[in-house]
């Protein structure tokens, strides 16, 4: 039996009774209610040693014996949660050859569902000589043995017992599904009815007032930006900045311990599952945004953290013929080994825990592509995507890609599997461009109005699959796209050359802030536009969060460094901005009611009946006739009517019930002229009332018409009407 090794210390070493062989799996560290067993997968390791880390810094040492399928462990009787741990792996440390075992790091684990600590970032933590590749940066295979204990955060045993009481998934249906995302701590820094230890804090997020918040606005869905373990870059840190948005994940099973209220009793995991639950009684589902393209520990010369000293060949895609560098689709350094099956396990373990274990309702994949590369293309027959498919936990939640990345051949917008969803990046652009006017977007518009089947109804799926969005986290927010041509990054500390260039963005005459009256009109009603068309569109919708109160980031369109009041939520906008965050409602409110602009179908523009003319959608020129061929390309190429036949849905609904709704008749004017409508014979309807209209600040309007009046829509207009006769 393998004794404990002490390392040597003023304090005594943590005292253990004894070591058992213990299991191979699950992966990790698992309390069972008596002791703790530890496994960790290494392929490359000649001596794996777990290392345990009492509070006053001393390490005691036990050296793995038992090794199955390239797993290491054993079970410790005596640990039980709150114990500190991490592995030291012995190997080679041959760059050249891929290899980067380096003992004197102490390493995370992989599987580490709590941890605790800070990163120095000092030479302790890196396996090569930084002083001498600051002199030659070719200079990266000189390991120089500095102990990382100290200087390093550690893992942590958890309790994995919770009382989630009556818990239950919403399984909300996509065609019903409005998804909100938010940042943890932007979201909840600066609310006033949240008590001021919870802001910024998963507790803070699940409080009353943000909840009530969501459910005026009729979300059913907070995606959540990373909450997965981050680490904060050390340029960033050094440039007095941080790693805001998280996209820079060690630990795939942990909750970001800095987002917890109580970091002191370790207490993220259950702080986070009280906040799901909290969620869960108001009938809105949480989605996590996941980063499983890339880790922390960046290219070859970054930190050695976890992935890269356990089994670096494993872990990380290497480049062919210099195994010492990694190969980078992702923009951050290094791209994770979706072809290797214990990286693989690892994602899918992940996934499951995070459903299983602290009850989220879905996922959104950050460059989606990259897990989708077997060897160099994105293959939709990928590994990843058969162990998904088939898998009776994942594939029974809501899976949204980013589907792209920043290497060859990565834009895969439309190609993803059956099971999926997308940002669809095709409906952000072409609504951006037909509301600032840019010329030949009709055609394309009415398509992403309709759900996008151009890109999703040959895989057999829904226009749920298009997951609508305008703004996002990534760029300008909504009232920076009505406000600024071009991005303002200078405060990130990289002379603007960070974050898109190409917004198609409007800033209606004035760069950035003004008093101009027209301009602010015009660029309050710009942002109604924008978020009538979004809830008025086949498909899922996407709300940025602020965007409801115009929240502003001064022009910058890359926060992902700004943890600061440029990139979180200014609540006093609530009632500065009352009007616009009353459209918000309202408009989310008709959707909500109406089935009919969520179809689960796509349109097929054929007649109800046999013998009727009246179709489910049909597409009408501003005279009030339907569109020809030719009209798509017409002098009023800005300007369409939509009707919508609330009596034309094809599909059932839940208990096979025939659907039945209201009818529509859509205006939409991106011209910046006035454009005279008329209303359309009474094939359609005799009379129509509006129920929503953009020059109005708050959307109501007071409109009856009848078949052959004549509308005048103001320029850059959207007027909605509904069949009264």
């Amino acid at each position: 039996m393998p004794s404990p090794d002490s390392t040597s210390g003023t304090a005594a070493p943590p005292a253990l009774a004894t070591v058992w062989p213990g299991s191979s799996y699950p992966l990790g560290a698992n309390y069972d209610g008596t002791g703790t067993n530890f496994a960790l997968f290494s392929e490359i390791a000649e001596k794996v040693e777990l290392c345990l880390i009492a509070d006053d810094g001393q390490e005691t040492r036990v050296r793995l014996e038992e090794v199955d399928g390239y797993v290491w462990h054993a079970y410790l009787p005596d640990v039980t949660p709150g114990q500190r741990y991490g592995f030291r792996v012995h190997g080679p440390f041959e760059p050249a050859s891929g290899h980067r075992c380096d003992p004197s790091k102490l390493l995370l684990d992989p599987y580490g569902k709590c941890f605790d600590g800070e990163f120095t970032f000092d030479q302790a933590l890196y396996s090569y000589d930084l002083t001498a590749a600051e002199k030659d940066p070719a200079e990266t295979t000189t390991l120089p043995g500095v102990d990382s204990l100290g200087h390093t955060m550690t893992s942590v045993v958890i309790n994995p017992y919770f009382d989630w009481a009556n818990d239950r998934a919403p399984r909300t249906p996509y065609h019903e599904t409005v998804i909100y995302e938010a940042h943890v701590k932007g979201m909840t820094q600066t609310h006033p009815a949240i008590p001021e230890a919870l802001r910024g804090t998963y507790a803070g997020l699940g409080h009353p007032a943000i909840i009530e918040h969501l459910k005026s606005l009729n979300v059913t869905a907070i995606e959540l930006m990373p909450v997965h373990q981050f680490m904060h870059d050390h340029r960033l840190l050094d440039l007095g900045l941080r790693n805001y948005w998280g996209y820079n994940t060690f630990g795939f099973f942990a909750p970001h311990y800095q987002y917890a209220a109580n970091r002191r009793a370790r207490s993220a995991v259950t702080e986070f599952k009280s906040m799901v639950r909290a969620f869960h009684e108001q009938g809105i589902e949480v989605i996590l945004d996941v980063v499983y393209n890339h880790t922390a520990e960046g290219n070859h010369l970054g930190p050695t953290i976890n992935f890269r000293g356990i089994d670096n060949a494993a872990y990380y895609r290497l480049v062919d013929d210099d195994l010492s560098k990694y190969k980078d689709f992702t923009g951050t350094g290094n791209s994770l080994n979706a072809r290797h099956p214990h990286t693989l396990q690892l994602i899918m373990d992940s996934l499951r825990y995070w459903v299983t274990e602290m009850h989220v309702d879905g996922f959104r994949f950050d460059l989606a592509s990259t897990l989708a590369r077997e060897f160099y293309d994105v293959d939709r027959l990928s590994a990843f995507f058969d162990l998904v498919q088939q898998d009776p936990v994942v594939s029974q939640v809501k899976l949204i890609a980013e589907p792209w990345d920043v290497g060859e051949g990565g834009y895969q917008v439309g190609n993803f599997p059956g099971l999926w969803t997308e940002w669809n990046g095709k409906y952000r652009d072409t609504v951006r461009d037909y509301w600032r006017g840019e010329p030949a977007t009709l055609g394309e518009f009415a398509s992403r109005l309709t759900g996008s089947s151009d890109l999703y109804e040959a895989t057999s799926r829904r226009p749920s699959a298009s997951i609508n969005f305008v703004t996002a986290h990534d760029g300008f927010t909504l009232n920076d796209l009505v406000s600024y041509n071009e991005k303002h990054n200078e405060a990130n500390g990289e002379d603007n050359r960070d974050g898109e260039s190409h917004n198609r963005s409007w800033n209606c005459g004035v760069e950035g802030p003004t008093d101009d009256p027209e301009i602010l009109e015009l660029r309050a009603r710009q942002m109604r536009n924008i978020i009538a068309t979004l809830m008025v569109s086949q498909g899922t919708p996407m709300i940025a969060h602020g965007d409801e109160i115009g929240r502003s980031q001064q022009g910058n369109n890359n926060v992902y460094c700004q943890d600061s009041e440029l990139a979180w939520m200014d609540w006093s906008l609530v009632d500065k901005n009352s009007d616009q965050l009353e459209f918000t409602r309202r408009a989310t409110a008709l959707r909500k009611k109406h089935p009919v602009f969520r179809r689960r179908r796509f349109f097929d523009g054929e007649p109800i009946r046999s013998g009727d003319e009246v179709r489910d959608i049909a597409w009408l020129t501003p005279a009030g006739k339907e569109m020809q061929h030719q009209d798509w390309g017409g002098e009023f190429g800005k300007s369409i009517a939509v009707f919508l036949n609330g009596e034309a849905i094809p599909e059932p609904n839940a208990r096979g019930e025939r659907v039945v709704d209201d009818s529509f008749l859509m205006c939409f004017n991106a011209h910046d002229h006035e454009v005279d409508f008329v209303i359309p014979s009474d094939d359609y309807a005799s009379e129509w009332t509006a129920v929503l209209d953009t020059t109005d600040a708050t959307g109501s309007v007071s409109l009856t018409v009848h078949d052959g009046d004549e509308v005048s829509l103001p320029p850059r207009a959207l007027l909605v009407f509904r069949k009264t006769k």
